[in-house]
């Protein structure tokens, strides 16, 4: 692997940050644009996180940054770093035409739409990768060894109350375990396609989400997760900061035989999602932070197996709101781990809102008591 010299360093990493269609600005201030957030608003297990569980600030990342994309195409994109037309790809090509390369790592985040679109942070390792270390064993290992262990952290730095109740304060989640992730290796690469569209709760917490993406600040950072006292502390491979992205803003690409694309989206039927539109419309327009209830053992989204046994990925449920501060007097709400229907629970009756549409007619007192889908409540187990 490559140790591209300070001139290098500053010249075609520089270039690339500097090139896409979504600026580069500062993580202050990156309003339309994207940054690298400072590691340390990141919390990873500590040196003795298996004895105290406590975690420390996630520090210096691993990867310098190198680029962010906000493209869409005709077909779910995938393989992006197999397209000799891809601006990355075309880049370190350019500037290492021959001799070892260094390494690229690319998370592709695909999102579940009818337009196809991904949204991808691009990390480069400018020093050589330790035999036997952790990112080592992900480039050579199996699926299964990388499944287990690419882990993300999630946070709204801004944006809606309730987009942020949704999504919790540093969510965390084994990738691999929740979604349907793809991984490309090469020997100057590594690629993950992630497919939010394959996991259900994934899917409404994002299309939550991007009908507000112009008022959204989001922060994922990439790690692979520490399983062993050997492997503590974790370190942070690389993260992204993107800001008020706009969705008619997103490139369009074009597929050549270099990449590939998927045939179908993992989603819901989109007369679902209609109906999740409409009724955040109805319901939230209405609704005040002060009326949402009391946070749950769960509102920081995923939690480590340790804690719980299990891991755990956040759900979207019910709560009533009204103008009362919380539930009404026997009433409760929670979701169910079918993955085609949520129910609610009031006065010891259960109603069940399948996935063809969120807003039913069996709703009771709609006059007086709305319903609001808000806060990361119950958990569905992940195997």
């Amino acid at each position: 692997m490559a140790n591209p010299n300070s001139e290098n360093e500053n010249g075609w990493i520089e270039r690339v940050k500097e090139e896409g269609a979504v600026p580069l600005l500062e993580p202050e201030n990156c309003p339309n644009g994207w940054a690298s957030p400072p590691g340390d608003i990141f919390r990873v297990r500590g040196p003795e996180y298996f004895l105290t569980k406590v975690k420390i600030p996630g520090g210096e990342y691993l990867l310098k940054p190198l680029g962010f994309d906000w493209i869409k195409g005709p077909t779910k994109i995938s393989e992006v770093l197999k397209n000799p037309k891809n601006r990355v790809r075309k880049a370190l090509d350019d500037e290492f035409p021959t001799g070892n390369k260094p390494c690229v790592w690319a998370f592709n985040l695909q999102v579940p739409s009818k337009d196809n679109y991904s949204a991808i942070a691009y990390f480069v390792a400018t020093e050589p990768i330790p035999d036997g270390s952790l990112m080592d064993q992900f480039l050579k290992g199996d699926d299964g060894f990388r499944k287990s262990r690419l882990k993300l952290i999630a946070n709204i730095v801004k944006g809606p109350w309730f987009v942020r109740k949704a999504v919790g304060e540093q969510a965390i989640c084994l990738i691999g375990r929740a979604l349907t992730c793809q991984y490309y290796v090469a020997d100057n690469f590594i690629e993950v396609d992630i497919d939010i569209g394959s996991s259900m709760v994934a899917s409404a917490i994002v299309h939550l989400a991007f009908g507000y993406l112009t008022t959204l600040t989001v922060d994922l950072a990439f790690l692979i997760e520490s399983q062993t006292e050997s492997e503590l502390p974790e370190r942070i491979l690389g993260a992204v900061r993107f800001s008020e992205l706009n969705a008619a803003a997103a490139r369009p690409v074009e597929l050549s035989s270099g990449g590939s694309a998927a045939n179908s989206q993992s989603s819901l039927p989109t007369r679902f999602w209609n109906s999740i539109g409409q009724g955040f419309s109805n319901l939230v327009s209405g609704a005040h932070e002060s009326n949402s209830v009391s946070s749950s053992s769960h509102v920081n989204g995923v939690v480590d197996p340790e804690h719980s046994g299990k891991e755990t990925i956040p759900l979207l449920r019910l709560i009533w709101s009204s103008s009362s501060s919380g539930p009404p007097a026997g009433g409760d709400s929670v979701v169910n781990e079918e993955r085609t229907s949520f129910s609610y629970k009031k006065e010891g009756q259960w109603t069940r809102l399948m996935a063809s549409g969120i807003l039913v007619q069996q709703m009771p007192d709609m006059d007086t008591v709305g319903t609001l889908i808000n806060q990361v409540g119950a958990t569905i187990h992940v195997s």
